[in-house]
């Protein structure tokens, strides 16, 4: 089966609405409210796909375990790997965060994006 998926077409409605939490990422600065649907997981979970959307806020990551290639379709965000320069991601942008990877993401305006979350 295939299944096709339009990330900037997808009903708010679609998505099922959360705060962002631990083990996710740590919110820094108050809540932040996330919408996500996954598309796709594997039996075991390892690879896990869909659509996430979040509202402004700043939050810390950290890929201990877990990797992630994301694709930008709307919104605007700054991350800041640890030790490292800021990184602005906008629409249309493809960003990879490797296991290991750490530091802290600032949405600026209400961001939505195509997620392909791998585990070892």
């Amino acid at each position: 089966m295939t299944t096709i998926v339009k990330p900037a077409e997808v009903a708010a409605a679609d998505l099922t609405e959360k705060l962002l939490t631990p083990p996710s990422a740590e919110p820094l600065d108050g809540d932040i409210l996330i919408r996500s649907r996954v598309y796709f997981a594997t039996e075991d979970r390892r690879i896990v796909s869909g659509v996430w959307e979040s509202d402004p806020g700043r939050s810390r990551w950290e890929f201990e375990s877990r990797g992630e290639l994301i694709h930008v379709v709307s919104g605007r965000m700054t991350v800041h790997r640890d030790g490292g320069e800021p990184v602005e991601i906008t629409p249309g942008t493809t960003a990879y965060f490797p296991i290991g990877w750490t530091g802290v993401w600032e949405v600026h305006e209400t961001l939505r994006k195509f997620f392909v979350v791998y585990k070892p």
